[in-house]
């Protein structure tokens, strides 16, 4: 099964002082499921690296190129990412692009640190996300 990949898990990943680091390099390493994200996302987490430094600007195309992030991106995907924008306007574009890939891919399953939003959203079904690394069994 897909997780769907938040922009606050590839920070915590890129960035060792982060006071997530080490919790969500542990959890990242025992998955055995596609990380998959969305190019707005990919935005998003290109403008944190650039203010990080070049060292992690490189880090996340390396990551990136070696395909240890998938990125998907289909004809209608602004459409929903809009979609779910608008019936939810409390999150922006990058967080709908997010549920939108989810119901996509039909996971359930969102690996974020950014509870306060997604906790808020529903899949298609209208069942809770599973957000991880917090909702791991």
């Amino acid at each position: 099964m897909a997780v769907v990949l938040d922009t606050s898990i590839v920070v915590a990943l890129m960035r060792a002082r982060d006071t997530q680091h080490e919790r969500v390099r542990r959890f990242v390493e025992t998955l055995d499921d596609d990380l998959v994200t969305s190019p707005l996302a990919v935005a998003e987490m290109d403008r944190i690296a650039a203010g990080l430094g070049p060292d992690f600007s490189r880090g996340l195309r390396t990551d990136l190129n070696s395909g240890a992030y998938g990125v998907r991106w289909w004809a209608d995907a602004m459409v929903e990412t809009i979609a779910v924008a608008d019936a939810h306007p409390e999150i922006g574009l990058t967080d709908a692009s997010l549920v939108a890939l989810a119901a996509r891919l039909r996971t359930d399953r969102i690996a974020t640190l950014d509870l306060e939003h997604f906790r808020s959203l529903t899949t298609p079904a209208g069942q809770p996300f599973v957000l991880l690394p917090d909702d791991a069994t």
